[in-house]
């Protein structure tokens, strides 16, 4: 069944994506939307990949695990959120990328996964560049050494890099932040360093997509700004 709320929620999400990617001089084309669908159920997650959006995200492998086989290879699923090193086995055959390489030992573990897998996981490099402690990431100061390590390992290919800005009300304070990573970005790909692409720029969620955008971001991973609000169970 077609959830009207959802597909009105999408409309407004691709108008802005379009405004905020002129004002950066480039076209909503441009942009990939990744549908963020923790907690959301099966049902209204088809409804997406009716209107047209088959990129997904997901925080935790468990809930990836349990929709990945209600969907057909069409859809493309990513693992967005943290990752730990005993859980890579179980998704490496399942994900188009991996946004949120934030370690040496995750990055060894993955290849090896891929290896046996027989494929090469396009992964991206999670920094922190606001220095928030309750998040995960990278410092901007590692990223040159992470990306020579990366570059070795044979079974990954570099695509780009993934922050996450702190929340606010005033996006203006955070635009900084994005700009910061965007340097960080254009330095690394200038190098033109050998598996390393650098074609992704993973910022921005539904309270702050539009400022990433218009400092650089060609991903955005929205969630609440396409299903509403999450009801979270108590725990």
């Amino acid at each position: 069944m077609i959830d009207g709320t959802i597909n009105k929620n999408l409309d407004d999400i691709y108008s802005r994506i379009k405004i905020a990617a002129e004002k950066s001089g480039r076209k909503a084309e441009d942009i990939k939307l990744i549908a963020v669908t923790k907690t959301v159920g099966v049902d209204r997650i088809r409804n997406v990949s009716e209107y047209g959006v088959l990129d997904f995200g997901e925080n935790r492998v468990q809930e990836l695990l349990e929709k990945y086989d209600k969907f057909d290879e069409s859809i493309k699923w990513h693992l967005i959120g943290h990752l730990q090193t005993n859980k890579v086995k179980y998704i490496i055959d399942k994900v188009h990328m991996i946004h949120s390489v934030d370690s040496f030992e995750l990055a060894k573990e993955i290849n090896s996964r891929a290896g046996k897998a027989g494929k090469k996981m396009n992964v991206l490099l999670q920094v922190n560049v606001s220095g928030e402690e309750t998040k995960f990431g990278i410092r901007p100061e590692e990223v040159n050494e992470y990306v020579e390590y990366i570059s070795q390992l044979e079974n990954l290919s570099l695509r780009g890099m993934m922050t996450i800005a702190p929340f606010t009300e005033n996006t203006q304070e955070i635009r900084p932040i994005f700009k910061n990573l965007y340097d960080i970005f254009i330095d690394i790909k200038s190098k033109r360093i050998d598996n390393v692409s650098m074609d992704y720029l993973s910022m921005g969620m539904s309270n702050d997509f539009e400022v990433a955008i218009e400092e650089g971001a060609n991903i955005v991973r929205i969630g609440t700004g396409i299903f509403g609000k999450r009801n979270y169970p108590q725990k």
